[in-house]
């Protein structure tokens, strides 16, 4: 019987054959916390006697969801981060480096490799063929000191897409088509693997955005086998040398088979409040909008700036609405300012935040007045998400979201892109 990714990556890390549904122990490869879990995380080793890294060069501590800080009693959490790392030598990612998720794809995972990490959206690292899950502040501290995690073998779906997106259709609308398809708890633990010729085609930045969301149907994991994209990506990265080719056999076994046809989507919007509420873009253009987000984990990347720049270049947002950018790391800042996509966005009336989380976890950097609207780029609507549980938020991708930005209400992109 054949092997799903996931069977082949955890069996190799608890050193025998698996099957979903089975009960193991696995070592694990990288470990990471953010600056809202990780505090509690080290806090609770050390109440055991455990406050140690088994493997520091692999442990990443990042402050990203308040960096930088609002508040003491945050400045204070991020010390205690910043504390463990001298201790430990484990990495500290600080104020501005960007967002966990980002970062870990970037410099940090590889093909075939485990991750876990305190916090639901490190599935995105799947992408790259790793088996990447989030898991609550104790397990994950257990994971840094000792290098090891138990786990329940995932059952997995397999998400088969063929045929070419429209011109104003992109990878968010597919992820947000198929969570309003399977609801939000239609995958829960199970692992998403994504394949079909439309994703063997597929960029990384929209892979990224892909396994990002997994979590968005309950899933444990979101998986896509490693390949020749995947090699030029880690190459691009300094690290190809950590490439593998790793894929579910042909025999393997599925709980569920999903077909999509890429070339029938539409610019899609998770509604509040939650996000397999979702609707066609062109079904919503009575919505006004206050606020307009572009950035976060999953379409904070260059690729999305770009697509959205070029929507905004030479124009002004609607007078009704504030318009955030947050790009997803310090990298991708940097990029965004050489290629002038931060010119664009400041001229168009933008305000440009520090790499990082920014409003998607409703911190600081764009909370929500009472009974406003935001259309975001992120990957989440839960009521409150953006601090404020009188506001809210629709989904879409960086396109959707720019051209609704200039319109003042929720618009389909194709309007202005399909010439």
């Amino acid at each position: 019987m054949g092997k799903t990714i996931a069977e082949k990556i955890i069996g190799e890390h608890s050193g025998k054959k698996v099957t979903a549904g089975e009960f193991v122990v696995a070592n694990v490869d990288v470990t990471a916390v953010q600056d809202g879990t990780g505090p509690l995380t080290i806090q609770e080793i050390q109440k055991i006697n455990l406050e140690q890294a088994k493997n520091p060069s692999r442990t990443i501590l990042f402050i990203d969801h308040a960096a930088p800080s609002p508040r003491k009693e945050l400045s204070n959490a991020h010390k205690i981060l910043r504390d463990f790392a001298k201790k430990t030598g484990a990495i500290l990612s600080e104020v501005g480096e960007g967002v966990c998720h980002q970062r870990l794809v970037e410099d940090f995972v590889n093909p075939g490799e485990i991750l876990v990490g305190a916090d639901s959206h490190t599935c995105t690292s799947g992408a790259l063929g790793a088996f990447a899950t989030g898991m609550g502040s104790t397990d994950v501290g257990i994971a840094i000191a000792l290098g090891k995690t138990w786990l329940k073998v995932p059952e997995t779906f397999k998400i088969d897409v063929h045929g070419s997106f429209q011109q104003g259709v992109y990878a968010k609308d597919l992820i947000l088509h198929l969570i309003g398809l399977i609801g939000a708890d239609g995958a829960t633990y199970k692992a998403l693997e994504f394949t079909g010729e439309t994703i063997r085609k597929m960029p990384m930045t929209d892979r990224f955005c892909l396994s990002n969301m997994a979590v968005e149907a309950g899933g444990k994991a979101g998986l896509i086998a490693s390949d020749e994209i995947t090699r030029q990506y880690l190459i691009s990265r300094g690290r190809g040398d950590k490439f593998r080719p790793i894929d579910s056999d042909p025999d393997a076994v599925y709980e569920r088979v999903i077909n999509i046809d890429a070339s029938k989507l539409e610019p899609t919007v998770s509604c509040p409040h939650t996000v397999d509420n979702t609707k066609l873009a062109r079904e919503l253009n009575d919505v006004k909008v206050d606020q307009v987000f572009i950035g976060s984990c999953t379409n904070g990347r260059i690729e999305d700036l770009r697509i959205a720049a070029n929507i905004l270049k030479g124009k002004k947002v609607h007078k009704d609405v504030r318009l955030l950018v947050v790009p997803a790391s310090r990298e991708i800042f940097i990029q965004a300012s050489r290629e002038g996509l931060l010119e664009i966005f400041a001229e168009a009336g933008g305000a440009i935040n520090t790499p990082g989380c920014g409003p998607c976890v409703g911190v600081h950097a764009g909370i929500l007045g009472d009974d406003e609207v935001c259309l975001a780029t992120q990957n989440r609507n839960f009521q409150g998400r953006m601090g404020n549980p009188k506001g809210y938020i629709y989904l879409s991708s960086p396109a959707t979201a720019a051209f609704s930005a200039l319109r003042g209400k929720i618009s389909d992109p194709r309007e202005v892109l399909v010439k």
